[in-house]
């Protein structure tokens, strides 16, 4: 498993949820937006974006589930990737976890 954490100031949760959507998914052929879920309550609102793609290190599927946190004026986004291992008790190569929270890094660098 692999995570970032970041902050944005002076954007809207949805501009950022569709910036991620579009990187992630031009940057891997085999990517794809598995599911994603929206709700809010007064001023705050939650995103969260499942993706997945195929990992030629570990040759298996992985995952990159991305919550995105909205209050005034902010949005908090977190990005957690899981699967790439290739242990059955314990983890072992992890390289696909780090290459997909890698991409979503790109993807989050040219906003800030």
């Amino acid at each position: 498993m692999a995570r970032q954490d970041w902050v944005f100031n002076g954007y809207g949760i949805e501009e950022i949820a569709d910036r991620i959507t579009d990187g992630i998914l031009k940057g891997s052929i085999s990517a794809s937006l598995e599911d994603s879920t929206y709700f809010s309550y007064g001023d705050v609102s939650c995103i969260v974006l499942v993706f997945e793609r195929y990992s030629i290190i570990g040759s298996n599927r992985l995952s990159l589930t991305v919550t995105l946190f909205s209050e005034p004026g902010r949005v908090r986004v977190s990005g957690i990737s899981s699967g790439g291992s290739e242990g059955v008790f314990w983890k072992v190569n992890t390289l696909g976890e780090n290459a997909f929270i890698d991409a979503l890094v790109g993807v989050l660098s040219s906003i800030s």
